[in-house]
């Protein structure tokens, strides 16, 4: 017969550390403190698996789950000498939710059940304190009626603060023991006015309700939310623990609280922790009251003339410190701990792994692998790679109000405050007199490089996480919220809409890029601090892990910050964006304009300097490191002057007639230009543009080994779906190299291969592979050619679709394996058999994707490639992938 119930209580649990599944984290170490012999007040657990249950039965319960409540209830009754139910000796209990992944506050707790208008007089006799019963009364019924009736908890502390107001005091303390009493029975009044019942009497109807209401909160609005973003199953469930109530709250011999085996923000190895006298355990977070700090280290500013418990209750304190090293010394890990003193006895009441800044976690693990608690592999699992992320931004001051009003994707992580601005030349213009701004947009484009590099964060009104504000926001390291659908734009009078509220240009927001949330007005951001510590952590993730780290960079300034966070070479510098710049766009579009091959190399050869220069000064960075250069790949039209000051500019620098401009740009429109006129297409029709790139590459290279650089180009052919494609054009840049290197005397390794983003070149990699000395598979066009969806426009329905459970995750974010994985793997094994040295990495914005590294170091990959500020992400990922693995 299933059990779905587990008991812990005197020295010994059913259930133990590892069960986590099961029992819940809550649970299992209330199981696993009772078996190590420390004190923890009698209870029993409910298992995930009734959850479930519970669920999928329309909200009924297991046939046999009662009995097993009820034979339970009898071992707590015999452990601490109290009867469930009785109005003399009143057995009294706390219920709360308990998931396998903590989430703190999400769900549903309720003190002192067991309680009714009986039940306190017999804990008023017993414990010889009036005031302390009521006031465990009053608190049970507020609970209780908000957390079960879903009363609004203002409606039920109204009452409170009236009475405290007539009274004229300040603290709930300092109310009388007849305050309490007629506090009790008008909440039982305004209970029975909401709910049209009266409090309920039944200590057992209590209890069933009770379990009820903490079931139906794994599925409150904040928990659903909690979950969504920390990647937590909706199917798991969560426990709950019934557990025997201990008081904190009878007198100044009584007390609760919270303690840190470390400080959770800093990781200095110091016990840190407040308390308060005479109070439950909610009293400690609610701000009711300032709590006192455990001890003098754990003083602040504001409870630096408190009394610490160490001096207060110097036994109990004692106690405490033993109990903590010996959890700390069991889990290997900083706890976060709960405690109550109940009349001078210390119970504990929760351990879990506690909470911590990045800082303070990278601080904590290289610390305890020095204590010899863990291992190096163990410390490298222990830290997440959203733990890195926040190292490399600027974060939001967790102390600051905020006032959330709208939510987008977390395209970028970071934070940002600035005001307004709705185009890029506005961005760039109020940057240079040193105002810091947002770029908000309907969507980005190319053209407004220039104002994302001025502003200090992003928003749009559409794209999605691989959309161009994303991955250029990514690479720059800016803050970018994209695809905030509630954002109703309109340029022509310079406002933004959210809700009712009309934002104007210079008004002030924030966005918080690692949760994708727009701010009103400023919230103050701290920047990272990388310690010696973090240092010594990535030494340890590069040690171990297989897998190659480049960077995508398109700058020698991308470059330098790509190598100083440990980059291994450039996986991807994208030759187009360095097209954008004012002083070349011009002769770019005469490029693209030109109607005969004459005046495309007259244009040409403005470019090629720039271009050249642009590469030496990315070879410099990269000094003895590879670099990957793609050919152009855009389609044409994103070069296309579009505004009538654009067009009579161009006009004018080629000699001709705006009309004729306009003439020219229609005829190269295309209406499906993602699967146009792009990439090696580009070099076929037109060869003298991947020629003038491949002299320019060459030409720099050259330069660079003069100077005493190394140089170590390698030159990819974009969107090749034909073998003969790459054929046709690694026959001209070959070519083309050996001209370049005959003039200038001097001899550079290169090497040519290919961008794999189409199924068909996957399909044929083994033909490909005969011209091709490496692969690189472009991932966001291989997604998008593979699944049929553009990346542009597929924000609008994605996210239903991972929320209807279509797709397990956005396959623009996190790789798809089953699919788009599948054509990858293939390419590979087809790649490598023909060639066996054929160098193998991804340059796809899932370089940078935990999930997707794991499965490039599954399928043997030589690298990826990922922004540079998502370069120390990639070297963890990896490195957890070994681990993983073995």
């Amino acid at each position: 017969m299933a059990k779905f119930v587990y008991f812990f209580g005197g020295t010994k649990a059913d259930g133990f550390g590892e069960m986590k599944d099961l029992l819940g984290g809550k649970g299992a170490n209330l199981a696993e403190m009772t078996n190590l012999g420390i004190p923890v007040p009698p209870g029993f657990t409910i298992t995930t698996e009734v959850c479930i249950y519970y669920y999928q039965h329309n909200k009924n319960y297991p046939d046999t789950l009662k009995a097993e409540i009820l034979e339970n209830i009898r071992k707590i009754e015999e452990i601490t000498g109290k009867k469930f139910g009785s109005s003399d000796n009143p057995l009294l209990f706390s219920v709360r939710s308990g998931a396998r992944a903590s989430m703190p506050g999400m769900m549903d707790t309720i003190l002192n059940l067991g309680l009714n208008d009986e039940a306190v007089k017999g804990l008023a006799k017993l414990s010889g304190n009036e005031r302390f019963a009521y006031d465990s009364y009053r608190r049970f019924i507020q609970m209780y009626g908000n957390v079960v009736k879903s009363i609004d908890s203002d409606k039920l502390e109204h009452p409170l603060e009236e009475i405290k107001e007539k009274r004229g005091v300040k603290l709930d303390t300092d109310l009388t023991s007849e305050d309490l009493k007629n506090l009790v029975n008008t909440l039982k009044k305004k209970y029975k006015e909401v709910t049209g019942e009266t409090f309920p009497q039944s200590p057992e109807k209590q209890l069933w309700e009770a379990i009820g209401a903490v079931f139906r909160s794994w599925n409150n609005q904040r928990a659903i939310t909690y979950r969504k973003l920390n990647n937590i199953p909706d199917e798991w469930g969560t426990a709950v623990n019934v557990q025997s109530m201990v008081f904190g709250n009878i007198g100044d011999d009584s007390a609760t609280g919270v303690a840190f085996t470390r400080d959770p923000a800093t990781g200095d190895k110091k016990f840190f922790g407040e308390f308060l006298i005479n109070a439950q355990g909610e009293d400690v977070v609610a701000g009711i009251r300032t709590p006192n700090p455990i001890n003098e280290s754990s003083k602040n500013n504001e409870n630096k003339d408190l009394p610490t418990l160490e001096a207060l209750m110097p036994k109990c304190y004692k106690e405490l410190v033993n109990i903590y090293n010996k959890l700390e010394n069991h889990y290997k890990d900083m706890q976060d701990i709960e405690f109550t003193i109940e009349r001078d006895k210390l119970w504990m009441l929760q351990t879990r792994n506690g909470k911590r800044t990045a800082n303070a976690a990278i601080k904590i693990a290289v610390n305890m692998v020095k204590e010899e608690l863990i291992t190096k592999n163990q410390a490298i699992m222990r830290i997440q790679t959203s733990q890195i992320d926040q190292l490399l931004h600027p974060m939001l001051d967790p102390k600051a109000d905020k006032n959330i009003v709208a939510r987008g994707l977390p395209a970028s992580p970071g934070a940002a405050s600035g005001k307004i601005v709705f185009s890029a030349d506005e961005a760039e213009e109020l940057a240079a007199k040193g105002e810091k701004v947002i770029l908000v947009r309907i969507e980005t484009s190319p053209e407004d490089i220039h104002g994302m590099n001025a502003a200090e964060g992003i928003l749009t009104a559409r794209g999605g996480m691989t959309s161009h504000a994303a991955v250029v926001a990514r690479g720059m390291g800016k803050c970018c919220v994209s695809g905030c659908s509630t954002l109703l734009i309109d340029y022509k009078i310079g406002t933004m809409k959210i809700d009712n509220k009309i934002y104007k240009k210079g008004d002030f927001i924030t966005l918080d890029g690692t949760g994708g949330f727009v701010i009103d007005g400023l919230v103050p951001t701290i920047q990272p601090e990388f310690t010696g510590e973090f240092g010594e952590f990535m030494k340890w993730v590069d040690d171990i892990r297989v897998l190659g780290v480049r960077a995508n960079a398109d700058t020698p300034i991308d470059a330098k910050i790509a190598r100083k966070f440990g980059a291994e070479g450039i996986g991807l510098c994208r030759t187009e964006h360095m097209f954008f710049q004012e002083d070349r766009i011009l002769a770019v579009r005469e490029m693209m304009l030109s109607e005969t091959k004459k005046d495309r190399e007259k244009a040409l050869a403005k470019i090629k300097p720039y271009q050249k220069e642009d590469f030496k000064g990315i070879f410099k960075e990269m000094d003895g490191l590879p670099v990957t250069i793609r050919l152009l790949d855009p389609p044409l039209h994103e070069f296309l002057p579009k505004e009538p000051n654009e067009m009579k500019q161009v006009a004018k620098s080629m000699g001709t007639t705006v009309e004729k401009i306009k003439e020219l740009a229609e005829q190269l429109h295309e209406f499906n230009p993602m699967l146009g006129h792009r990439g090696c297409r580009l070099g076929i029709t037109y060869p003298e543009i991947y020629e003038m790139q491949v002299r320019a590459i060459i030409e720099a290279a050259c330069e660079c080994a003069k100077e005493g650089f190394f140089v170590y180009p390698e030159i990819m052919i974009p969107l090749v779906g034909i073998s003969s494609e790459l054929e046709v054009l690694k026959t001209m840049t070959i070519a083309t190299a050996e001209d370049v290197m005959s003039k200038t005397g001097r001899k550079v390794e290169y090497k040519i291969g290919t961008m794999i983003e189409l199924p068909r070149a996957a399909i044929i990699a083994d033909k490909i592979a005969e011209s091709a000395q490496f692969f690189s598979f472009g991932t966001n066009d291989l997604t998008q050619t593979t699944f049929g969806f553009s990346r542009d426009d597929a924000g609008k329905f994605l996210k239903e679709y991972v929320e209807k459970k279509l797709l397990p995750k956005d396959p623009f974010v996190t790789l798809d394996v089953e699919g788009v994985g599948k054509l990858i793997e293939m390419a590979v094994l087809k790649g490598r058999a023909t060639r066996d040295d054929l160098k193998v990495g991804i340059c796809g914005e899932h370089g940078g994707d935990p999930e997707s590294i794991a499965f490039c170091h599954k399928i043997k990959l030589n690298y990826v490639s990922c922004s540079p500020y998502r370069v120390p992400i990639a070297r963890l990922a990896a490195a957890q992938s070994v681990i993983s693995s073995s």
